[in-house]
């Protein structure tokens, strides 16, 4: 159970010395969020994707799993599955109202590994060195501030942890991310690609990630120019 302390007034919430932290914009444009369903679940069954992608991701029984962007659940649902009665998934979306339709899924479907939040689009707000994996699918490109949502995410990966991110290998302003832009800004960031590989049956490519080093302080970041 977590203790709540209540603000007695006697201190400021926040030191006037404390400089906000500035991090780098990113040189690219955000793609909109049009829908909060990539495709249709049972055609994506069909191809088996999200058996795939897990299988591709290493996620496997016992895991904690964050599933970022999650929209109607597609992979909450197939996750809260694969990591069994002793795993977690964490589903979060950024918008309230898909947030709150996700929660009726997963209580309907009476999954209690589940727990499901609200995010924001800087800062997914995890819980520090909680999770194995950490799920992006068809979401990375419409993140306005890659760097400070990529930076305010590694306290969340356990040691061994590992981002994975499914999109297509098209430009962003087009509902994809281009391979190389993608390592770039992970790496400026302080993470190494571990593995680069095709998902066809998810329409594109699954990359993962690792952490590695002491995380740059945000002034530090040097912000990647492709062209």
């Amino acid at each position: 159970m977590l203790a709540a302390t209540a603000c007695d007034g006697s201190k400021p919430l926040i030191r006037q010395d404390e400089k906000p932290m500035l991090f780098p914009a990113a040189d690219r444009p955000v793609a909109h969020i049009v829908s909060a369903r990539w495709s249709n679940e049972e055609a994506r069954d069909r191809v088996n994707e999200a058996g795939e992608v897990m299988s591709k991701a290493g996620i496997a029984k016992g895991m904690t799993v964050a599933d970022i962007g999650a929209g109607e659940g597609y992979y909450t649902i197939r996750l809260a599955s694969r990591v069994g009665k002793d795993g977690r998934v964490l589903a979060e979306d950024i918008v309230a109202s898909v947030r709150d339709t996700l929660a009726e899924r997963v209580a309907r479907e009476d999954l209690e590994n589940v727990s499901v939040r609200l995010g924001t689009p800087d800062d997914p707000k995890l819980p520090d060195a909680s999770f194995d994996r950490v799920l992006m699918v068809h979401m990375y490109h419409e993140i306005a501030q890659p760097y400070e949502f990529l930076w305010r995410l590694r306290p969340s990966l356990k040691p061994d942890g590992l981002v994975v991110v499914v999109d297509a290998n098209r430009q962003t302003q087009n509902h994809g991310t281009p391979p190389a832009l993608l390592r770039c800004e992970f790496e400026a960031v302080g993470y190494r690609q571990v593995s680069m590989s095709d998902m066809p049956s998810a329409g594109g490519y699954l990359a993962t990630f690792r952490a590695v080093g002491p995380r740059p302080e945000p002034e530090a970041i040097k912000p990647c120019v492709l062209r």
